[in-house]
């Protein structure tokens, strides 16, 4: 411990190495927080499975400090995107990633999560969860291995090493405003383009009545003149 904390630049006398140890408060902090991290236990399609063998003792996600997978989103720190992303889906998934309390993060695992997989494209897929959550891991594969997914893991950890608690979100004088919940109706809606998708039907609407209103008769206006 005292090895991954300690701050090079500082000698300490070699009678108290191995009772003192000079670091910075960042440092302390992230390696607190990489080594305890909680999953929130859940999946969505395939990728899934390889999750769940992740968790088993052949891999042993323990080394990592997130063997405990929680299923309350108010205790876990990190959403695992576990396969194909469906329109239905994402309303529930957006709302449990607002319940889920800062720091938190996101991994998409497998190209289903990342960017729709080989179902992009489709009708009732999303072609890749950052398109309303931000992801800050992509692990690639279809599905992907379980070492690739603990590489993904590794990736988090060097991510929260290099985090600054002057510059993270959840330590600025702002609130943090919750992520707007898409909509599910015969399409999938964005609440935050609802400006832009009112303007662009107002004017295809006016386009349309305009085009539908018969041109004068040229004929009849020179005789009436």
């Amino acid at each position: 411990m005292s090895q991954e904390i300690n701050n090079p630049g500082y000698e300490i006398p070699p009678e108290m190495r191995g009772q003192v140890a000079i670091t910075t408060l960042d440092k302390i902090y992230n390696w607190g927080r990489r080594s305890s991290i909680w999953p929130m236990f859940f999946g969505l399609a395939c990728c899934a499975i390889e999750m769940i063998v992740t968790a088993m003792n052949r891999f042993d996600m323990a080394r990592f400090g997130m063997e405990i997978m929680r299923a309350s989103p108010r205790q876990a720190d990190l959403m695992i995107i576990s396969g194909t992303v469906t329109k239905k889906m994402v309303p529930q998934i957006v709302r449990l990633y607002n319940q889920m309390p800062e720091p938190k993060y996101v991994l998409a695992m497998g190209s289903c999560a990342s960017g729709g997989g080989p179902f992009k494209e489709g009708y009732n897929v999303v072609s890749g969860i950052d398109v309303y959550l931000p992801v800050d891991v992509y692990v690639a594969g279809c599905p992907p291995t379980p070492q690739a997914l603990l590489n993904g893991f590794i990736a988090l950890q060097k991510l929260i090493d290099a985090q600054s608690i002057k510059t993270v979100r959840w330590y600025r004088r702002e609130p943090v405003p919750p992520l707007p919940v898409p909509i599910l109706g015969p399409d999938i809606m964005d609440p935050r383009r609802f400006n832009e998708i009112k303007d662009y039907t107002e004017k295809k609407l006016q386009a349309q009545h305009t085009a539908a209103q018969p041109e004068p008769d040229q004929s009849t206006a020179q005789d009436a003149g």
